[in-house]
């Protein structure tokens, strides 16, 4: 089997790396570049600083920042019209997103619509779109989703709900600027949402049934970082250390990910966002307990593995007690950050059970399962969603 290996052109870490936009803009060649935020960007004063690290360098840019959470097509639509329109008489050559994963990933859908136009359904799998696209530069302000390092984009159909997952090299941000003082800020709920979201990442990448020598490192790295420090930056959000290490290890996630693919926790998530509404990294952290559980069987050693280099037992410990001790952690840390049944959630009884069947079918098409060490039938992934129900 042959591996394709895609990571941005130039990732620069390191606090106060906002400041090198400029930098990161002229080394990929972009003049006129269209910021893609949203409004708690602004008011926390991430867009007055990036726009002053503009202004200092004489690069004029546009604006759209009504990025909304888990973005529809809608939204995308209305910053595409402000793509198209251009910066004084001129095109914009390049997207700069500032923000969670939400901004990164209309950015991307602007990087393909703009110069290719149609819809975004057109884009989503099984088509890979590996067409020439607008340049990317994403700087992430949530430590989860590692869209930074990634050759997807989800953007949901409003027509229908549907979370359209978008894959190929027309997604991949060309750079990335990884600055951990963007993730202080981070209220408690959204570390841990998106904390959770970085590791099942890493543990699907690292289970795929597509994964590599190389995705394998990163996803291991991945959890070598986050599973110790997300408990340390969801009580103390201050913890400049913890949040480091937080998002570097989001990011090598979504590197690990992007090159091996999630599996049946991202495909059984999609559909419950879409829907329900819940945030995405929350409702990974719904299922992974439970998604974990049933596939281990199908994936002792891989599973295992995971648990070693979470530091949940040491290396000398047996697959069978580290699985167990997988499943314990999972479901400690899922109580611990306050992770809540869909029931918890506030979703009514009736309206899971009538949409379960859609959902599962949706799960399926998006071709995630299919990545899973244990591959699901349609029924199968109903039982899951009873056994998660709460």
């Amino acid at each position: 089997m042959t591996h394709s290996i895609v990571l941005p052109r130039l990732i620069r870490t390191g606090s106060g790396a906002l400041g090198q936009l400029p930098d990161v803009l002229t080394a990929c060649g972009v003049k006129r570049p269209l910021i893609v935020t949203d409004a708690t960007m602004v008011a926390l004063g991430y867009l007055v600083r990036l726009a002053q690290g503009l202004a200092q360098a004489g690069i004029k840019f546009g604006l759209f920042d009504a990025t909304e959470p888990e973005p529809t097509e809608t939204s995308v639509l209305v910053a595409e019209a402000i793509l198209r329109a251009g910066l004084d008489g001129q095109a914009f050559d390049g997207l700069v997103a500032l923000g969670g994963g939400s901004a990164i990933d209309t950015a991307k859908a602007l990087a393909v619509l703009g110069p290719h136009g149609g819809r975004m359904r057109d884009y989503k799998v099984p088509r890979i779109v590996d067409e020439p696209a607008l340049p990317v530069i994403a700087i992430p302000t949530t430590a989860g989703t590692g869209s930074e390092a990634t050759r997807v984009t989800v953007i949901t159909d409003p027509d229908n709900d549907e979370k359209m997952l978008c894959m190929g090299l027309a997604f991949m941000p060309v750079a990335a600027i990884l600055d951990p003082d963007l993730t202080l800020s981070l209220p408690p709920r959204v570390t841990a949402d998106t904390g959770i979201d970085a590791l099942t990442h890493a543990i699907e990448a690292y289970v795929s049934r597509k994964a590599s020598p190389f995705s394998d490192q990163q996803a291991l790295a991945a959890m070598r970082l986050i599973a110790p420090n997300l408990r340390r930056a969801f009580h103390d959000g201050e913890d400049r250390q913890a949040r480091e290490a937080l998002l570097i290890g989001a990011c090598f996630g979504g590197i690990a990910f992007s090159n091996a693919s999630v599996a049946l926790v991202h495909g059984m998530s999609r559909p419950i966002g879409a829907f329900f509404h819940v945030p995405h990294g929350l409702s990974n952290a719904m299922l992974l307990p439970a998604v974990t559980a049933w596939s281990i069987p199908s994936a002792t050693r891989r599973y295992a593995d995971c648990a070693r280099a979470m530091g949940v037992v040491g290396d000398g410990v047996s697959d069978e007690i580290a699985n167990t001790a997988l499943l314990d952690e999972l479901r400690a840390l899922n109580a611990e950050l306050g992770v809540p049944t869909p029931a918890g959630f506030g979703i009514q009884p009736e309206r899971w059970q009538q949409l379960r069947p859609l959902m599962a079918e949706q799960a399926l098409a998006s071709g995630s399962p299919g990545n899973n060490p244990r591959i699901p039938t349609h029924d199968e992934i109903i039982a899951l969603y009873d056994e998660v129900w709460g």
